[in-house]
């Protein structure tokens, strides 16, 4: 993966919420290209890319990928019992750089990504049906930001608060090429996408159709 600059395009970062910052068109085109060939070769395998299996016996609309750590509700493993029992893709060197040069970005400071170290990334396959529920990123024994980088169609991505579901909340549509980062007091803010537009992603990101979302998070699990 190349070193990660601002794109042409990108704007100044919005702070949505305290902690919780937009930056859009963060990702140059061409770095948009090496994540989706990176997420093409996950998606085969060694775990495939799948529909989640709810604990409730309901089935996720996104399609998900994993790696670093298998995630299923509401634990990680390093093998995917609920698949087919391989251990997940390693998580890269070059995602975990990025993902510090992101929160450097998100905070307009260098020190901000000092220390942070991702092991783990969910990848989150969105076609113009899918939508994601209001949700806490919870299931981690750690509270470092989560970095979310979006590639294809455009979608509304609500940001609630960290005391329920419902309101109040935010609004704000994430285009291709964007980072959002959640973190400090917004660490835990409730979150999701009620809506994809589809047709609206450049093909030129390397996705004909539909939306990638790749989160970087800290499992805390150490080499358990």
């Amino acid at each position: 993966m190349k070193r990660a600059t601002p794109a042409a395009s990108a704007l100044f970062p919005a702070e949505i919420a305290p902690g919780a910052v937009h930056v859009p068109g963060w990702l140059s085109l061409d770095q948009q290209r090496e994540l989706v060939d990176a997420c093409r070769r996950w998606a085969a395998g060694p775990v495939p890319m799948r529909h989640t299996r709810l604990p409730n016996g309901g089935v996720m609309s996104v399609r998900t990928v994993c790696v670093g750590w298998h995630w299923r509700p509401y634990a990680y493993s390093r093998t995917a019992e609920d698949v087919n029992g391989a251990r997940v893709a390693e998580f890269p060197d070059w995602m975990a750089d990025l993902g510090r040069r992101a929160l450097a970005a998100a905070y307009e400071d260098p020190a901000a990504g000092e220390g942070y170290a991702p092991d783990t990334a969910l990848i989150n396959f969105y076609d113009g049906a899918a939508k994601m529920g209001m949700h806490q990123d919870k299931d981690e024994r750690s509270d470092a930001s989560v970095v979310s980088l979006s590639i294809g169609d455009t979608c509304v991505f609500r940001l609630g608060n960290t005391a329920g579901r419902n309101r109040p909340w935010t609004d704000i549509h994430l285009a291709s090429g964007d980072l959002f980062v959640l973190g400090g007091p917004s660490r835990y803010a409730y979150h999701g996408v009620p809506r994809v537009y589809p047709g609206t992603g450049d093909p030129a990101s390397g996705l004909a159709g539909g939306r990638l979302n790749i989160t970087m998070r800290v499992t805390g699990l150490g080499g358990v």
